[in-house]
């Protein structure tokens, strides 16, 4: 018998985004092989009618899963996750970006992993990123598989990718869930903290996620901002023994320095890096 029979979904949505990729990414996790019981959406603040228009039309046909929660201003990403969380009624919980969309297998993929492996708290895959369509996919967002080489990568990168993951409420409640101490950076910041409790962790070398890339991608992973809050990440990495000087040299510094490039040139070096 599975320890886990179910699991829960976490989204968040607020004003600025398009109804049209928040239908989509509902569609692909209401489509899913292995369906959920529990999808928690939190709207972060009031919405135009074009979303509520389409979580009207989700609502009437899974009126006993969806469960919508509503806060009166947006307030940022990490504490609409963390209200959410509260209201999320399964141990297992699985993220997904209101523009993003899963593929039909991805929750049964993830799952299955969590009755098999005991001692896993949080679990991701790789991405595929695509502009407009899924068909037009630009590349795959590799990471480490195995505990081992999470913990090595997450020295100088983020070990998970943020959209694909599923995590164990109770692990991610005990380090303190989401906080925007960074506020670019607030899922590594996360995923640092269960790790360091000792949590453990692995990754799906599948892409089990599209990941929309918006047009202005490379514009908001850069800028002064930017580069301070990810060199003030790095130094709390530094700080607390997790990242030796030599990894914030060969990695905190040259990120950093890509980040005040300009946006045509950060564009370059990051489809450089993709595998």
């Amino acid at each position: 018998m599975s320890k886990y029979n179910n699991y829960s979904v976490l989204m968040s949505v607020y004003n600025k985004e398009k109804a049209e990729y928040l239908d989509e990414s509902m569609k692909s996790i209401f489509e899913q092989t292995l369906k959920t019981n529990d999808f928690v959406l939190v709207c972060d603040g009031p919405l135009n009618r074009d979303l509520e228009d389409v979580i009207k039309k989700y609502q009437q046909k899974f009126f006993n899963i969806l469960n919508i929660i509503r806060m009166d201003v947006n307030s940022g990403l990490g504490i609409a996750l963390n209200e959410g969380l509260k209201h999320c009624k399964n141990e297992i919980v699985v993220r997904q970006d209101s523009d993003d969309i899963s593929k039909k297998d991805r929750c049964e993929k993830e799952f299955e992993v969590f009755n098999k492996i005991e001692d896993i708290s949080i679990i991701s895959s790789s991405l595929e990123e695509f502009y407009g369509d899924i068909n037009n996919t630009i590349g795959v967002k590799k990471i480490p598989t195995t505990y081992e080489e999470i913990i090595k990568y997450s020295r100088k990168r983020n070990p998970f990718n943020h959209p694909a993951v599923m995590f164990k409420k109770t692990d991610v409640l005990d380090v303190g869930s989401y906080d925007e101490t960074y506020h670019f950076f607030e899922d590594y910041y996360l995923w640092i903290r269960l790790l360091q409790s000792k949590y453990k962790g692995m990754n799906i070398h599948e892409a089990l996620v599209y990941m929309r890339v918006p047009n202005d991608f490379y514009k908001r992973r850069g800028g002064f901002k930017y580069a301070k809050d990810l060199l003030r990440f790095h130094n709390y990495l530094r700080n607390s023994k997790w990242e030796s000087n030599l990894d914030f040299i060969t990695g905190a510094i040259p990120h950093a320095i890509v980040s005040i490039l300009p946006t045509w040139s950060r564009k370059i070096v990051y489809k450089g890096l993709r595998q």
